[in-house]
């Protein structure tokens, strides 16, 4: 996907997906908290069963390993009717894995909702490649 093609709901939204990524660097949970629709629920490859918003902001928070770095690809991004966006995408993250780090590869399909002028994540999925 050619970011320069976007239109410009579609760039907001994708600004919005890597606004989330940053949070993880800094691993601030309020603004993650902000984020994220208060009926927020997500699912993680690998993972028994889905999760809500106060498990996806502890993720970001400091008990979760540190993320150093990340690289994002889109793959689709699509508005329905100014309201409903959906992202699907791959990253690249380094993450702390004790005193080294680790590339974890992986790809999202998210789900954000339009309220206010403001794009809040509804619902996630996916997570690390080669888990199941």
């Amino acid at each position: 996907m050619d970011l320069d093609q976007l239109s410009e709901e579609q760039a907001q939204l994708w600004s919005r997906v890597d606004a989330l990524w940053k949070l993880s660097l800094t691993r601030e949970t309020a603004p993650v908290r902000c984020a994220l629709h208060a009926s927020y629920t997500g699912w993680v490859t690998g993972q028994p069963e889905p999760h809500d918003r106060e498990a996806a902001v502890a993720s970001a928070g400091p008990s979760s390993p540190r993320v150093l770095s990340y690289r994002l690809t889109p793959l689709r991004i699509t508005i329905f009717d100014g309201i409903v966006g959906v992202v699907h995408y791959s990253y690249v993250a380094e993450v702390e894995a004790g005193a080294d780090s680790k590339n974890v590869p992986g790809r999202w399909s998210e789900v954000y909702l339009r309220k206010n002028g403001e794009w809040l994540m509804i619902s996630v999925s996916g997570g690390p490649d080669g888990q199941r």
